[in-house]
């Protein structure tokens, strides 16, 4: 049977299958719909992924980073010296003047001044009382001639009562010179006296010193100039000490003082103190010292079961437990030391007093040269103090009730504040002991009711004003930095308007450094930390949008080509 095939098809013509008419409107009209409609969602889209930016002043940010942070911020300072019992055939006040202003010029090329320091360049007047008459450098002097006949000499000792002498120079000198226009007046007294066999050099608790005994002009130069420059205007800072800011205050401003009794063991001795009194009269003077450096806080409790981490050993000569000087990274038990007293947002600065267990009682420590220390204490910077107290029944050798309550009688506590007292003074960067060593000797430094002279809080307040100002301008300039690089981060007027404060803050900072306003420096520089502080931290800062463009791009035009 054949086979039958089908036969191919035939081709059609393309010419069929063309379009033989031009396309009319309809076609034309839907495509100018799309496009119609795609422009004008357009603003739409954009509105919708639209990023508020509340403008930033990056100029001015800018500028006052550059006038902070290229020459360091220097207060002015007004030195005086007063000369009595030197002859008048000596140098005059004028050349004494120069001298003076070159050693403090030598001095200030040692040891570059650091920021919040004094003005070295402004002149030093000078002042010769030859008792009947005064020879002065300038008319702007606070010394009043002839009142060397005025001042208490203890007349056993042939000398002036550093004690007496300073009360009596603080009434002499016009009361007018703690609060110039143009920065505080700091004043040297040197007293020659021949009959004397040494010269001593004191520091008083306001803003004077002096110098009484047989000393030369050029000795007494020199002494005067060392004061002026390593004193009064670098606060008695000595190589090797610790700089920066030790005590850790808060972004408002504020310093919370945390005081712990802590009781190591309770089964042999629970001691507590009357801490209410030792806040109205011990720290209460304190605190109001501190008022323009400062929003101080002060907090108190008692905690029991509180050993210590790290070891110690009896030491039979001593007749007592050692621990060393390498043990205090280990002393504060972190992990059961529960000392924090509240949520404050402040700076926080824990003052510990800790009462060793009879099983290591008396508890001392030695210092790295094998001595005993005398405060039986140790500060941490940034971080606070401890202070080891051993009560009377261990150091008795008596022997106490189990579970025995006790406290603290008023005298020791008195004792235990006054070393308190002097850990906060190394906390804030300031000498502990009386005593300042220089190259010409040992000056005493006159202790103050309030725990600091004005002349120190003079040197905190400066200090603080240059830490608060830097701050401020490392922040603002962060802030400007990060803005800059996320242009999608949301910027609030809440904080435009702060940095805003913080600038203007901050400018006046600088016009009271210039005109030496030591205590509105201080306050206003804290104003414009603060506002800083506030803006680049502000909770709206960390909505970063990460919704990009392209995936917005994406998102929206497959659903524009969808709905079309």
């Amino acid at each position: 049977m054949a086979e039958i095939s089908e036969a191919p098809p035939t081709p059609t013509s393309d010419t069929e299958t063309l379009r033989k008419t031009r396309p009319g409107l309809k076609r034309l009209t839907l495509t100018l719909t799309v496009l119609f409609s795609f422009i004008s969602g357009l603003p739409f889209l954009l509105k919708s992924i639209e990023i508020y930016r509340s403008p930033l002043p990056f100029r001015e940010i800018d500028n006052l980073s550059a006038a902070i942070e290229s020459n360091p911020l220097l207060f002015p300072c007004r030195f005086e010296a007063v000369f009595l019992n030197f002859g008048r055939g000596s140098l005059t006040a004028d050349a004494l003047s120069l001298s003076i202003e070159s050693h403090m010029r030598k001095l200030s090329d040692i040891a570059f001044p650091s920021c919040g320091a004094c003005d070295l360049n402004s002149s030093v007047s000078v002042t010769l009382d030859y008792g009947s008459e005064c020879v002065h450098t300038s008319n702007n002097v606070h010394w009043k001639c002839g009142s060397l006949n005025e001042l208490k000499v203890d007349e056993h000792l042939g000398v002036y009562d550093p004690q007496l002498l300073d009360e009596d120079l603080q009434v002499l000198l016009d009361d007018s010179s703690g609060s110039g226009t143009f920065g505080k007046v700091y004043t040297v007294i040197v007293v020659r006296m021949e009959d004397s066999s040494e010269v001593r050099m004191a520091i008083g608790k306001y803003r004077h010193a002096w110098i009484a005994g047989s000393v030369s002009e050029e000795e007494a130069v020199k002494k005067v100039a060392e004061i002026f420059v390593k004193v009064f205007a670098n606060g008695g800072k000595e190589e090797g000490s610790i700089s920066g800011e030790f005590m850790p205050v808060g972004e408002d401003g504020s310093i919370v003082l945390s005081f712990n009794l802590l009781n190591a063991d309770p089964s042999n001795w629970i001691y507590d103190w009357d801490f209410q009194d030792a806040d109205v009269n011990l720290l209460s003077p304190i605190i109001e010292a501190l008022k323009p450096l400062a929003d101080v806080r002060v907090e108190s409790q008692v905690l029991y079961h509180t050993l210590k981490s790290s070891f110690s050993y009896w030491d039979e000569p001593s007749g007592s437990y050692i621990f060393s000087t390498k043990d205090l990274p280990f002393f504060v038990n972190s992990n059961e030391w529960h000392l924090d007293t509240s949520v404050a947002a402040g700076g926080r600065s824990k003052i510990l007093q800790y009462i060793p267990s009879a099983s290591e009682c008396p508890l001392l420590l030695q210092l790295p040269n094998g001595e005993i220390s005398m405060t039986n204490g140790f500060i941490s910077p940034t971080w606070g103090s401890v202070l080891i107290w051993n009560p009377p029944s261990c150091l008795n050798d008596t022997n106490v009730a189990p579970h025995g309550r006790y406290k603290i009688s008023h005298e020791d506590l008195r004792k235990i504040f006054e070393v308190f007292v002097g850990q906060l003074r190394q906390l804030f960067g300031l000498k502990s002991n009386g005593f300042f060593g220089d190259a010409s000797g040992a000056i005493q430094i006159l202790p103050s009711e309030r725990g600091f002279s004005d002349w120190e809080l003079d040197v905190l307040s400066r200090q603080h004003t240059c830490f608060n100002l830097l701050q401020c301008s490392t922040t603002l300039g962060s802030l400007s930095r990060l803005v800059q690089s996320l242009p999608r981060m949301i910027i609030k007027d809440e904080i435009g308007k702060q940095v805003k404060f913080s600038l203007e803050a901050a400018k006046l900072t600088l016009s009271n450094v210039s005109h030496g306003a030591y205590d509105a420096s201080a306050v206003s520089s804290r104003q414009a930390r603060s506002f800083a502080e506030d803006a680049f931290y502000h909770p709206s800062m960390m909505s970063v949008s990460y919704y990009s463009f392209e995936h917005c791009f994406a998102v929206y035009s497959v659903r524009s080509m969808t709905l079309n």
